[in-house]
């Protein structure tokens, strides 16, 4: 027997090529598996074709590596044989791991036919030497080859599928996988090396014909490092983009489902709006004609939030409605859907077949809102207002079932607020024409159809006249002239109060500039300011800029707030009325006697008269009560050096009772009705005229059946 000798450096470059053939096909394996389809079939042959040529060269370099006493060469035929085999063997293998399940007869069957394959492709490269008198091989050892090849194979099959089941453990895994296989694949081909006889006289017949050692070890190398450095650079590649796409997709479909949820959800609240409201109800009503059974549409609008925002700004108001917002779903239950319509309006569809189920939902919800709200150390108080709809089935449309609710809010406040009434079929035509009105208001003064009516002020002793308060009239096209109450209340619901004011306030300082100009520079003027404009951060500022626009002295200008609007927040309404008093303003407090007036406070606030309310002087001088009243608040002026204004006065003896009285100024229509400001002029030239009193004669026409 001839005895061979091997090339360690070759031998080394073996088990080199066999681990990075490993790692080739781990690594590969990952890609069939991750690639859709059409890729995946690109991937399985490309993976096939390297991981077969890295096996094979691992073979062939370690034949090249064993050196006989004679010339030894390949068929080149046969040598390429082997190849196919070892690239078919490794395609199968491929399929084999990519599958979504490996049994232990799947491993089984499919360790046994790669490690034939592998068998089959070492054993046919060794045939390609082409020796005579022929190989013969040792049996055990060549039986021990055979199940190294398929241990190896079953073990590198379960590495394989179990590192691409769990692809986070990718890089040190792979590469400590990949010196296990690779060891084992080089141990099964130098023990089937191992098992070779070469007879004595042994001669290759493809010695002079066939491919050198020296050129082929070479050869086999390069193109064996070719193929997989570059199955693994695409391998690499593929994998960034992979990841990379992986990203972008996933920051795509965050950005989409916020983008969602914006679009369907309140961004201060994060409750669901109106375009989530409308799907919800539409769902519900859906429902409940197929069940036939009722829910309830509950409509919330909060009282006095405005003044909030006013008073402390816009981020204190967001926090009260985020606040608010966990309030109410605290109070509800899960299955209830609650959302912002936007400002300060929410709704909720709440689970109630029956009134009194929704009636007790909406007393909860009324208490709920009415508690405190602590938030930046301010305690602010708000209260809601409950318009409570319930679907009977005759409603046709959802939007039709939301205005009901509306109406029956707007009852709600109409009663007073804090409180949660019913819908009823008369308030449709009752918020019908809110809402129309609310329109009109809109376009009256770009219409010119607001006009200031002026009531005359008469001295009480001598009938001088000192001057008017202005009272707002509306010259609606269709409903003729309106008085402040039939429309103040729409303005200050929607917000449109602040400017009215504003235009209210410029008119009757242009218009008293004029008198003045005209020689009655003892004239005053009275503007009405509502409890909404008095808390608007820009009530000073905006007094300024009209008594500075048409150049009117500020004593000129006397500021009526009523009793209830100046004790409503003592503190903050005193520091308002000092502002306004250093200016020079005058300050009087209107109906006088109705509210709920602190002495104390009403000795520190800077007025400069007080103003009997009608409701006092109605029934003058026979009720003995009101007699009482009015000389007790005549009293109180006196002593605190205040100017006391009687309105109301319609009879000769209440205008001779309250001058008894020492009222200083009187009002009313018995001494003059509102009037525009040319009738006004005439009236007044009358009147310096005359210097006395004309019993139930008014000094004009009558041009306004009410007054403010």
């Amino acid at each position: 027997m001839l005895n061979g000798t091997y090339n360690s450096w070759l031998v080394a470059a073996s088990l080199l090529m066999a681990v990075l053939a490993s790692y080739t096909a781990l690594d590969i394996a990952g890609r069939v598996a991750a690639a859709e389809s059409q890729f995946a079939r690109w991937w399985l042959t490309g993976g096939s074709v390297a991981m077969g040529v890295g096996i094979w060269c691992t073979h062939f370099l370690g034949m090249l590596a064993f050196r006989m006493p004679m010339q030894t060469s390949y068929d080149p035929a046969i040598t390429g044989f082997s190849l196919l085999i070892a690239i078919a063997a490794s395609a199968f293998a491929l399929w084999v791991v990519c599958q979504t399940g490996l049994s232990w007869l799947r491993l089984s069957f499919g360790a046994v036919l790669l490690g034939s394959g592998v068998c089959a492709m070492h054993y046919s490269g060794m045939a390609a030497m082409r020796m005579t008198p022929e190989i013969q091989y040792v049996p055990s050892l060549f039986i021990l080859s055979v199940v190294i090849a398929i241990a190896a194979s079953a073990i590198g099959l379960w590495i394989a599928f179990y590192l691409r089941q769990r692809p986070s453990r990718f890089g040190l895994h792979n590469a400590a996988a990949a010196v296990v296989l690779g060891s084992a694949i080089a141990g099964m081909h130098y023990t089937g090396m191992a098992a070779m006889r070469f007879p004595a006289k042994s001669i290759s017949r493809m010695a002079n014909s066939g491919m050198t050692p020296e050129w082929t070890a070479l050869l086999t190398i390069v193109f064996g490092l070719a193929v997989l450095l570059i199955a693994l650079i695409a391998s690499v590649f593929d994998s960034r983009l992979e990841s990379r796409t992986a990203v972008l997709a996933s920051s795509l479909a965050k950005a989409h489902r916020e983008l969602q949820f914006l679009a369907l959800h309140d961004s201060l609240t994060k409750l669901p709006n109106r375009a989530m409201l409308a799907d919800r109800l539409e769902r519900e009503i859906q429902k409940s004609r197929r069940d036939k059974r009722r829910f309830s549409v509950l409509l919330l609008d909060l009282d006095g939030f405005k003044e909030v925002n006013d008073a402390f700004g816009h981020p204190t108001g967001d926090r009260l409605l985020v606040e608010l917002a966990a309030r109410i779903r605290s109070s509800i239950r899960s299955h209830d859907t609650l959302a912002r319509m936007g400002g300060d309006e929410f709704v909720l569809l709440a689970d109630a077949v029956e009134p009194a189920d929704a009636a007790m939902l909406a007393d909860k919800l009324v208490t709920a809102i009415r508690n405190p709200f602590l938030i930046d150390g301010n305690e602010l108080r708000v209260t809601g207002s409950i318009g409570i709809a319930v679907y009977s089935g005759k409603e046709r449309e959802q939007d039709e079932l939301l205005k009901n609710a509306d109406a029956a809010m707007y009852q709600a406040k109409a009663s007073g607020r804090n409180c949660y009434c019913f819908f009823e079929a008369s308030m449709n035509e009752d918020a019908h024409e809110h809402l129309q009105m609310i329109y009109d208001l809109r376009l009256a003064q770009s219409r010119q159809e607001l006009a200031l009516h002026y009531q005359p002020k008469f001295e009480a002793g001598q009938g001088k006249l000192i001057g008017a308060e202005a009272l707002l009239r509306w010259n609606h096209p269709t409903r003729g002239s309106l008085p402040p109450d039939r429309f103040i209340p729409l303005a200050e619901k929607s917000g449109m109060i602040v400017p009215l004011g504003m235009w209210v306030l410029n008119e009757a300082c242009r218009q008293m500039s004029e008198w003045h100009k005209a020689g009655h520079r003892e004239w005053t003027i009275s503007v009405n300011i509502s409890a909404v404009q008095f808390t608007h951060l820009g009530l000073v500022d905006m007094v300024r800029r009209a008594l500075e626009q048409h150049a009117l002295e500020p004593s000129s200008l006397t500021l009526e707030i009523t009793e209830s609007t100046a004790m409503r927040d003592a503190d903050a309404g005193m520091v308002i009325l000092e502002q306004l008093h250093e200016m020079g303003v005058r300050i009087s407090i209107d109906d006088f006697g109705t509210g709920y007036s602190s002495l104390l406070y009403l000795k520190r606030l800077p007025v400069t008269e007080l103003k009997i309310d009608r409701g006092f002087v109605r029934d003058l001088p026979q009720d003995a009560e009101d007699a009482a009243i009015v000389g007790a608040i005549v009293a109180l002026g006196r002593t605190l050096n205040l100017e006391i204004v009687a309105e109301g006065v319609e009879t000769t003896e209440q205008r001779e009772f309250l001058t008894g009285l020492g009222c200083n100024v009187l009002q009313g229509f018995l001494v003059g009705r509102p009037m525009p400001a040319d009738h006004f002029l005439q009236a007044a030239r009358a009147a310096d005229a005359e210097l006395r009193w004309r019993p139930a004669r008014p000094i004009s026409r009558v041009l306004s059946a009410s007054v403010l």
